[in-house]
């Protein structure tokens, strides 16, 4: 299928593989709806694509997923402008307070990620469901996940992050079901490790913790994740990649990484 003249939301668009996502599907000529909180790094993005795409509309909304209200007006807003959205890519995550356990985290981190990853993730998906998919019973909807949605990963913390990212993956499920009889379909992308600024931050910036965890082999890209999206959007609309886990080859499960990849594929 054709991602030429599709109207395409993208939450957290300002960096990392929601940036990704967006600069490969400008180059598919799709038209863009970029949704993050910073306006400065979404100016500079919707610039930049509108160089690299001219022939793509670009347009940015700087909005707080954790807030319904704000959700819903930029929702209208973008409808209102570039007309009704054919594709709604929920990728904005926050992990906060890594490498800390449940009980030494703070309380406001725990309401901030579930306002994010849950919430928001819900939020923008409602309003694009009422403002253009369900009036027209098309149109798709792709749920950035995580591996560790299915499977907690052998070491301490993030237990707040994993268990959202279970939540989208049952969400993903449900709502499927509940979409029976129209045309709209939902579709999980579940990324390994991705070495992206996301990763850094779940490691608290500890760059020892972060290349122990990348010894010996070579994590994905945005880039990686980004095609793959592109990828599952492209089939045709009686075909649905329902999910799709993509990781380094050297991630052999959850547990499991061959550290001598590197070594063996120098």
């Amino acid at each position: 299928m054709s991602l030429k003249g599709s109207n395409v939301l993208i939450t957290g668009a300002s960096m990392g593989i929601g940036e990704a996502i967006a600069r490969t599907l400008a180059g598919e000529g799709a038209n863009l709806i970029l949704f993050a909180r910073s306006e400065d790094k979404l100016q500079t993005i919707t610039k930049s694509l509108q160089t690299q795409s001219p022939a793509s509309k670009v347009i940015h909304q700087p909005v707080d997923l954790q807030s319904y209200e704000a959700v819903e007006k930029a929702v209208e807003a973008s409808v209102n402008e570039l007309g009704d959205i054919d594709i709604l890519i929920n990728n904005a995550g926050l992990a906060l307070g890594a490498p800390a356990t449940f009980s030494d985290l703070k309380v406001s981190d725990v309401v901030t990620m579930n306002g994010t990853n849950i919430n928001g993730l819900m939020f923008t998906t409602y309003a694009v469901l009422n403002a253009s998919m369900k009036p027209r019973k098309t149109g798709t909807i792709l749920n950035i996940t995580s591996v560790t949605g299915l499977e907690v990963p052998p070491f301490p913390g993030e237990a707040v992050y994993h268990c959202n990212k279970a939540a989208q993956e049952a969400f993903s499920n449900a709502l499927r079901n509940e979409l029976s009889e129209t045309n709209i379909r939902v579709l999980v992308l579940r990324p390994g490790v991705v070495a992206t600024n996301f990763h850094s931050l779940r490691v608290g910036h500890d760059k020892k913790m972060y290349d122990s965890f990348m010894e010996g082999y070579r994590p994905l890209e945005s880039e990686d994740i980004a095609r793959s999206a592109v990828f599952m959007l492209q089939q045709p609309e009686t075909v649905s990649i329902k999910a799709l886990d993509v990781v380094p080859s050297a991630q052999r499960s959850l547990n499991v990484f061959d550290r001598t990849w590197n070594e063996r594929n120098a």
